[in-house]
C-alpha cells in the first residue's frame, strides 16, 4: 500500500512539470487570426494607372485588386488586400511619410509610426520607376528599402518586396535594372521574399504591347502580374490562416 502511494506521488511529480511547459505554451501559441490583412505599398503601377486614348487614371483592374480576387476566391473573405499605392511616390517618401497624405488616414506618418497602427500581417513594397525618373541613384533607393524591410519586420510584419516592371525607353530601363539589382540585394541580404517582376515582364514575348505607355502596364499585365504576386504571397497567407507563422 505504502509502495503504491510512492509510485503515485512520484509520478504526479514528474508529470507536473510536463504539464506546467505544455500550458505555458499554449498560453504563448497565438491563435490563428481570423482575417489575413494584406496592405500593398507602391507607385502608380501599385495604384493601377492605365493610359487610354490619351487619359492616364487609376483603374479597378489592377494588380491589387486582381491578387485580392484570387485570394478571396481560395480563402473568401479571411484575406484582405488595401491599395495604398501613390502615384509618382519613390521609396524614400513613404519612410519618412512625405508621399502624398490622402492615401490612408495614416499616409502623412512616417513609415515606423505608420506601420506600428497598421492591422496588416504582411505588407508588398513596390518601388524603383520614379526613383529613375526623379535621378535618385540606386545607393540611395537601397538605404531606402533596406529600412522599410527592417521596420516591417520589427513591428512583426513579413514584409514582400516586388521589382518594378520594365520601361519600353532602352535608356530607362537600363537605369531601372540598377534599382532592380538593389531590390533583389534587398532581398537577399533581409532574407525577405520577393516578387521579380522585372525579370518576369522581360521575359514575356512582345512585352511591349502590353504597356499602355511608358510606364504604366494595361490591365491584361496587371493580371499577369497578379499571378506573380500570388504565386509568393498565397503560401504566406496559408501559413498564417493555419496559424503555422
Amino acid at each position: 500500500m505504502r509502495r503504491r502511494a510512492w509510485l503515485a506521488a512520484n509520478l504526479c511529480m514528474l508529470a507536473t512539470p510536463a504539464l506546467t511547459t505544455f500550458a505555458a505554451a499554449a498560453r504563448t501559441t497565438p491563435p490563428p487570426p481570423a482575417q489575413v490583412v494584406i496592405e500593398a505599398y507602391g507607385d502608380s503601377t501599385t495604384l493601377g494607372i492605365t493610359c487610354a486614348n490619351g487619359h492616364c487614371g487609376p483603374q479597378p483592374q489592377n494588380a491589387v485588386s486582381y491578387l485580392q480576387d484570387e485570394l478571396q476566391t481560395h480563402h473568401g473573405d479571411q484575406v484582405r488586400v488595401t491599395n495604398y499605392g501613390v502615384g509618382g511616390t519613390m521609396a524614400t517618401q513613404l519612410r519618412d511619410g512625405t508621399g502624398n497624405r490622402r492615401a490612408g488616414p495614416t499616409a502623412g506618418l512616417p513609415w515606423q509610426a505608420r506601420l506600428a497602427a497598421s492591422p496588416a500581417q504582411i505588407v508588398l513594397i513596390n518601388y524603383g520607376i520614379n526613383e529613375v525618373m526623379q535621378n535618385q541613384t540606386p545607393e540611395q533607393f537601397y538605404a531606402a528599402e533596406t529600412t522599410l524591410v527592417k521596420t516591417a519586420r520589427a513591428l512583426g510584419k513579413q514584409p514582400v518586396l516586388q521589382t518594378s516592371n520594365p520601361l519600353p525607353d532602352n535608356r530607362l530601363n537600363a537605369r531601372l535594372a540598377a534599382m532592380v539589382t538593389m531590390t533583389r540585394r534587398v532581398a537577399i541580404e533581409q532574407q525577405v521574399p520577393l516578387v521579380d517582376q522585372f525579370a518576369y515582364v522581360s521575359g514575356l514575348p512582345d512585352w511591349k504591347t502590353l504597356m499602355s505607355d511608358g510606364a504604366h502596364p494595361k490591365p491584361g499585365l496587371y493580371r499577369l502580374k497578379a499571378e506573380q504576386d500570388y504565386q509568393v504571397v498565397e503560401p504566406l497567407v496559408r501559413r498564417l490562416l493555419d496559424g503555422t507563422r
